[in-house]
């Protein structure tokens, strides 16, 4: 037995605190960040704001480093037997008892060891194939300190006064310009969603107790609850022209709260000390939404990363589809396959590419990293980048299998005896799935639904204008790269030619010369590595004529160098544009000056604003 050997469970013992220590490090620099997005929101340091964001990102992996690098020199971990291994991982179990995020410190664990282990001990005698540690009950012990959200108990006389009252007990240290008022438009804004209601004897306000921060909005959490009736709501909070606060709108459907925790949005900063509860609380308002995509959308997106990998796992094993390659049309730098039954696709860098695509397997993963670390203002599909991914051979159609070797043999490995093989995937990126743009026009367009056709073209172009305000340029603007979401939306999801506007030079087509002589492609004008001739998009976008209609009616402007360049200028000015994520109709501010109630639209406009005022 290992306990009998000279040492060898002081020796597990010390690499287990060795791994917990690392881990709480992680845990404690997280939070400090969180916690500091507040003061930076007081002095609106949108730029602070969003660099914190950025460089959260990289810290999981900066302390896993450490750990891993830890290991090796004081303990020699790379030659440790396996016994000592599994006495390492009982004794760090025992360690997650009293912990307030054993959840993510199990995945710290297995983070930590695949870094050293051979992938043949990727199993549940080394690592946490499965959880430990229920998170269930974590928050009922009151040690923890203050709880995961605030409950309030209102009556109809002083139900405006508690939207007061929840707002300022956040404690924020700028004023408001008029926070009665805002209330009051919460209060009617209400009334008009829910109608009138009759209080039962259980009705309450119940608010997660920290404001969750990104960009240059804070946002109030919680729920409603009325007898049998649960409403989610949010309330974003922004900064006026003069530094004053305001509420800006209420949000109150379950669709709402998928948008705003969307994995085309960057992570929010929120401070948790137990995050299995925020996490719990907000699967309440929003019960179709995986937990593994929550999990990220606050930030933890290794755990949504763990999550979503053990939610495939139980998929597979109980289901028996094969994965395929996607439906519509094959990229040239990505191979794409999906799982007809699991709402994700699969998608691998090719190990060659046609001579247009001018690029090498590193900057396809330095534009996906890209992605990862901007604002992706609700257009731009989050991605779940994994190593080592190994699937059983047998759920895979031939084709598929063909298709991969033919185009990324370097990714591939088979492994196993005949009837159990393995197919491990060196790298691949996982994203939800969507309908392929290009498809939803070509249905809507044999269908005759023109209504579909103009609705999806004016999406496309407002995504395009989100983009262009977040300092996008998405370089391969064709149908096939941008997908339409569940509630509508459309998102971009191919990013091998992605470019930061600013760093683009958008020209308009010089007029021809009589002693220009085109070159074989036609074109008689020299052309930069960054240069972007916006006119000529036309004939690649618009060759259906109903798109092509609607496509000028909304969005002409987009094929003109000034739009671009203006924007471009405004970033290089070091204007923070708003995007929200609602339809500005539904801000208070532009009700007001409406004068009346707005209904939103069934057509979103862009949401982004033309000023960064708000």
């Amino acid at each position: 037995m290992l306990d009998d050997a000279p040492g060898g469970h002081t020796q597990a013992l010390k690499i287990a605190k060795a791994l917990i220590e690392g881990f709480d490090r992680h845990y404690r620099l997280f939070s400090e960040t969180n916690r500091a997005a507040q003061q930076r929101f007081e002095r609106a340091d949108w730029q602070g704001q969003q660099q914190a964001m950025r460089e959260r990102i990289e810290f999981y992996d900066q302390r896993v480093h450490e750990a891993k690098t830890r290991l090796l020199t004081e303990f020699a971990a790379d030659t440790l037997p396996m016994e000592v291994w599994q006495q390492v991982k009982l004794l760090y179990i025992g360690l997650l008892i009293d912990h307030r995020q054993p959840e993510l410190a199990e995945t710290f664990f297995n983070s930590v060891t695949t870094h050293i282990l051979h992938r043949s001990y990727f199993h549940n005698s080394f690592i946490f194939v499965r959880p430990a540690i229920s998170t269930s009950y974590i928050e009922l012990d009151e040690a923890l300190g203050p709880t995961t959200y605030r409950v309030y108990y209102p009556t109809m006389e002083n139900w405006r006064q508690t939207w007061v009252q929840l707002v300022r007990d956040f404690s924020l240290q700028l004023p408001f310009e008029d926070l009665e008022r805002d209330a009051g438009d919460v209060v009617a804004e209400l009334q008009r969603c829910l109608g009138p209601f009759q209080p039962r004897a259980n009705f309450q306000v119940q608010v997660l107790s920290n404001l969750f921060f990104r960009n240059k909005g804070a946002y109030v959490v919680g729920k409603i609850i009325n007898g049998a009736q649960q409403t989610p709501f949010a309330l974003p909070l922004l900064h006026t022209a003069d530094h004053q606060l305001m509420v800006d709108t209420v949000l109150y459907t379950e669709d709402d709260m998928e948008l705003l925790f969307s994995y085309a949005r960057a992570y929010f900063l929120v401070d948790m000390p137990v995050p299995s509860a925020y996490v719990q609380f907000l699967r309440t308002l929003m019960p179709r939404k995986p937990r593994a995509e929550i999990y990220s959308a606050v930030g933890l997106h290794k755990q949504g990363k763990n999550t979503f990998y053990r939610d495939l796992l139980v998929h597979l094993r109980h289901s028996s589809d094969r994965f395929r390659i996607a439906p519509g049309i094959k990229g040239m730098v990505m191979l794409v396959f999906d799982l007809p039954s699991f709402p994700y696709v699969f998608k691998l860098i090719k190990d060659f590419y046609p001579p247009q695509k001018k690029t090498t397997r590193e900057q396809i993963k330095g534009k996906y990293l890209l992605v990862k670390r901007h604002d992706r203002v609700g257009r731009m599909a989050d991605t779940l980048e994994y190593s080592k991914v190994a699937l059983p051979l047998s759920r895979f159609e031939p084709e598929l299998v063909e298709e991969m070797q033919k185009f990324c043999p370097s990714l591939l490995e088979i492994t196993g005896e005949s009837g159990q093989q393995e197919i491990i995937i060196s790298h691949a990126y996982i994203e939800r799935r969507m309908i392929p743009l290009n498809l939803f026009l070509k249905d809507a367009t044999a269908s005759g639904d023109n209504d579909a056709i103009e609705r999806a073209t004016i999406e496309y172009g407002n995504a395009i204008k989100d983009l262009v305000a977040a300092n996008i340029f998405p370089g391969d603007m064709m149908w096939k790269n941008f997908g339409l979401t569940r509630q509508g939306k459309v998102v971009f999801y191919d990013y091998d030619e992605i470019e930061y506007l600013s760093d683009c030079n958008f020209r308009k087509v010089p007029p021809r010369q009589d002693d220009d002589v085109p070159r074989a492609d036609g074109v008689w004008f020299d052309v930069g590595s960054k240069d972007v001739f916006p006119e000529t998009f036309g004939p690649f976008l618009l060759g259906n004529a109903k798109v092509r209609q609607a496509f000028m009616k909304h969005h002409a402007n987009l094929l003109n160098a000034d739009y671009w360049d203006l924007h471009k200028q405004r970033v290089l000015a070091g204007a923070m544009l708003d995007v929200f994520p609602y339809e500005p109709q539904r801000r208070f501010v532009n009700q007001r000056r409406a004068g009346q109630a707005v209904v939103a639209p069934t057509v979103a406009p862009s949401t982004a604003a033309a000023t960064a005022s708000a």
